[in-house]
Order: C-alpha cells, then sequence, then structure tokens
C-alpha cells in the first residue's frame, strides 16, 4: 500500500493536471530533480559507508565549481609498481556515492589505473541537493578539464547515462569528456522513459507530464529524445561494454539491449542474478571490467 506522503502527492498532482498543468509540470520536475536528504540513511547505507572508511582515506579528496555547486572528485593511486596503466573516471548512480563503488575502484587501481571516482551534485560529499542529467554532465566537464582524458570511463545506473552524454557532447558549452572506452552497468537509456516512469509513480497527468519535459528541454536546450544513449552510442562510435542482469527490477533488460544496438562497438555482457545494486561488487563483473579497459590504448594527460 501506498505511503500517506505518496497517496497526497498522487492527489496533488491529479487537482494540477486538470487546473494548471504547467505549474504541476514545474513542481513535478523540482521533485523529480530533488536528491536524497544526505542525513537519512538506512542501517545498510550507514554500514557501507563505515566499512569504506579506510579505502576513502587512501584517496587524494578535490573539490571543483561546478556552476553552485561544489563537486567533491575522489582520487586514487594505483597499486602496482610497474607504472601507471592510464586514467579511469567512476560515475555512481541515484541515491549512491563513491563508497559503493569501491570494488570497482580497487580493481582498476590493482590493474594500475589512477582513477578518480566523483560523488556527482547531491551525493556523498559533494553539496547541493538538486540533479538533473544536466548538472551531472556539467560536473563531468569539469571534471575531465581538470583530470582528463581518461582511458576508460565507468558509469553505473543514472551515472550511466550521465557519463554517456558527457561523452557524446550533447550540452552546448560544456568541455567534451574524453575517453578511449565507456562501461555502462546498469544504465537507463531513455531520460523520456525514466520520467514516463516518475510520472507514474506520482500520478503525473499527460499535460502535466507534457509540461515538465519542455521544463527540461527549456533548460537544456535540447530536445529530450536527444538524450537518448543509444543514439548517443551511435553517433560517437567509441569502444562500449554494456553489462546488466536480465533480472535488475530498476532498470529494464531491454535497455540494454537497445543499447547493444547502436552498433558493432558495443558489447553486451550479461550478469544474471546480480539484480541492479549486487552487480558492482561481482568479482566476476569487475574482472571483465578490467579486461576490457585493458585494451585501450593509453591517452596523454593534457596538462
Amino acid at each position: 500500500m501506498a505511503s500517506l506522503g505518496w497517496q497526497v502527492t498522487r492527489t496533488l498532482f491529479g487537482i494540477g493536471e486538470r487546473v494548471a498543468p504547467k505549474l504541476a509540470g514545474r513542481a513535478a520536475f523540482e521533485l523529480f530533480a530533488r536528491t536524497p536528504n544526505p542525513r537519512i540513511q538506512t542501517d545498510g547505507e550507514r554500514k557501507a559507508i563505515a566499512r569504506a572508511a579506510d579505502f576513502m582515506s587512501t584517496a587524494r579528496h578535490h573539490r571543483l565549481s561546478a556552476g553552485k555547486d561544489c563537486v567533491a572528485v575522489h582520487e586514487f593511486r594505483p597499486d602496482s609498481g610497474s607504472g601507471e596503466a592510464g586514467r579511469a573516471l567512476v560515475v555512481h548512480g541515484w541515491r549512491s556515492r563513491t563508497e559503493y563503488m569501491r570494488a570497482l575502484v580497487e580493481g582498476l587501481r590493482a590493474a594500475g589505473y589512477r582513477v578518480f571516482a566523483v560523488d556527482l551534485p547531491g551525493h556523498g560529499q559533494s553539496a547541493g541537493r538538486r540533479l538533473t542529467i544536466m548538472k551531472g554532465v556539467d560536473a563531468l566537464a569539469n571534471v575531465a578539464q581538470w583530470f582528463g582524458p581518461f582511458d576508460v570511463v565507468l558509469g553505473h545506473s543514472f551515472g550511466g547515462a550521465v557519463a554517456v552524454n558527457a561523452v557524446a557532447g550533447s550540452l552546448a558549452g560544456t568541455t567534451l569528456l574524453c575517453a578511449r572506452r565507456l562501461v555502462l552497468i546498469a544504465a537507463p537509456n531513455s531520460i523520456s522513459e525514466i520520467l514516463d516512469g516518475f510520472g507514474r509513480q506520482i500520478g503525473l497527468g499527460r499535460r502535466s507530464r507534457d509540461a515538465m519535459a519542455e521544463r527540461i528541454e527549456r533548460i537544456a536546450k535540447r530536445r529530450l529524445d536527444d538524450f537518448a544513449g543509444s543514439r548517443q552510442l551511435a553517433r560517437v562510435a567509441i569502444p562500449t561494454l554494456v553489462v546488466h542482469a536480465p533480472d535488475d527490477r530498476e532498470v529494464p533488460a531491454d535497455d540494454a539491449r537497445t543499447y547493444a544496438g547502436a552498433g558493432p562497438h558495443v558489447t553486451l555482457h550479461w550478469a544474471p542474478g546480480l539484480g541492479h545494486r549486487r552487480i558492482l561488487a561481482d568479482t566476476g563483473v569487475v574482472a571483465r571490467t578490467v579486461s576490457f579497459a585493458k585494451a585501450a590504448t593509453p591517452l596523454a594527460k593534457v596538462v
């Protein structure tokens, strides 16, 4: 049964659809962009963060300005003593943070990569309480200016969608995120479909949903359909590994199939039984990711 708060929300948006759809659309966008309160954590989240304290203490921590936001970037130096294999950028998903990407970061470090893990706006140690695809791309553009180019960029869930759009340069006026290879783990393909799912959750009517989409397009100065990941991948055509669990309940497996259809440069790897979040800690997924990354020719650092 839906909570009282959600019932009230759905009722209010139902009224808004009838009497003021543009206002309802604007309110829906603000709710959609609102990130979880960092001070309200589940027991599991608190324990995961505590377990990763030693891991995070090994990083060098940077803070970058991204518009009105202050974005945290955690730099992990490679473990191997045989020199640096390259540079990797790791991007977490919604309601996540660098600590949850630990297994992948450590796998890349062990392979000789210098890893830069970003906390997206409103998450982890970054400031703010709002995150959109535009804010995410802008944050990665700032990371690229300081620490790019990257031999491999890895994104999980919403972070994967952000990474695709940053690599493709979907926002005019932002620094292109240069990468040799791209890894997308449990990543959604269509921002439009994400909005539709959110709209169903809050009881948003069609007119209000269209008003929300129009607001996003005004801010981004792009059509909503332009943010489709598969379309971006078809255009940039860089080697891409898509990793997805068929049983993922948050991002449908069809999104992975759509990504795979972007061209022969996209490789699809199924990870059955791992869901949406367990997939991040699986040793097989880490090994497959590292193997794919190591096939890239190292890029020179721009000083």
